[in-house]
């Protein structure tokens, strides 16, 4: 009469799935400290305080990003068809940072990353404001959508699509515990060996919560897999293991990020350049005439 309990092994620099006994004990005490009667699991944010975790359930994504932080503070190893969905799709671009998390693992609506510059973030903890002090406003934001651009290794044989759905809903089920019924579609190139998955749930529906199967399922296939077998994600289709080699998650709000363009880039600032230059240079040319036309 066991269940699965997913522990941060912070001695041995990884994460770990163990088995815990509701009667009271975890089985691989190294993984992580347990105590009372029955057992209560947790894990380690800083010196000394430990979170309580339900041990019958995926560690939130919050909880997860600040123990990696807690490793990283201590140099301790971390590990940390396409194109965007919809216009107000976006990516992760700024990577893993000390979050705020509410009582039972959900990200705060405002983040500061322990300094006086502060940002809104989604449900998913990802950022959809430009950055700036503590007097921002943020209002709590749900991401209802994950699109996932796969690419899969190559194999021997040419996937079936149909079939491939099949694989990719129970891997997503069996791995991430994630309902067949948010997955709302599959595409796949064969060409290209790109798998598209849009992943959504009901708007205002706020139980699932779709950042747990990102946040895992990036490690899984960018970096190493957050389970103590570490065994790979990967589907099955007809009988073969289909490995992943990249991802790309794109997130969409219920709510449109705030995003503004606060400077030009590089590109964007050789093309004014550029043009500025031409302008310049034609007024040269005018003026020149003119002039030297008022002697002739």
């Amino acid at each position: 009469n066991k269940v699965l309990v997913y522990l941060i092994n912070v001695s041995t620099k990884s994460l770990s799935l163990s088995l815990f006994n509701p009667t009271g004990s975890c089985n691989t005490m190294k993984w992580a400290r347990c105590d009372g009667d029955p057992c209560q699991c947790t894990l380690q944010f800083s010196k000394p305080y430990k979170q309580p975790i339900d041990c019958t359930k995926l560690i939130p994504k919050c909880f997860l990003m600040k123990a990696e932080m807690y490793r990283a503070r201590y140099n301790l190893i971390t590990r940390s068809i396409g194109g965007k969905p919809v216009e107000t799709a976006f990516v992760d671009n700024d990577g893993i940072y000390d979050p705020e998390c509410e009582n039972e693992g959900k990200f705060k609506a405002i983040q500061c990353n322990g300094t006086d510059v502060c940002w809104c973030v989604n449900s998913a903890g990802v950022r959809r404001s430009d950055k700036g002090d503590k007097n921002i406003k943020c209002e709590p934001v749900e991401t209802y959508w994950v699109h996932l651009e796969l690419k899969h290794k190559d194999v021997a044989v040419p996937l079936d699509a149909t079939k491939l759905k099949i694989g990719i809903e129970n891997a997503l089920l069996e791995r991430y515990k994630l309902d067949k019924k948010f997955v709302s579609e599959v595409k796949y190139d064969k060409d290209g060996r790109l798998i598209v998955v849009d992943v959504k749930k009901p708007e205002k529906e706020r139980i699932t919560d779709l950042s747990l199967m990102t946040y895992y399922m990036e490690k899984d296939i960018k970096f190493k897999p957050l389970f103590q077998d570490y065994k790979p994600f990967e589907v099955s289709v007809e009988g073969s293991k289909v490995s992943m080699e990249n991802i790309l998650v794109y997130y969409v709000d219920e709510v449109a990020p705030t995003f503004t363009m606060q400077r030009p880039t590089g590109g964007i600032i050789a093309v004014i350049v550029v043009v500025s230059l031409i302008v310049i240079a034609g007024l040269l040319v005018l003026v020149s005439t003119i002039y030297f036309s008022s002697f002739i």
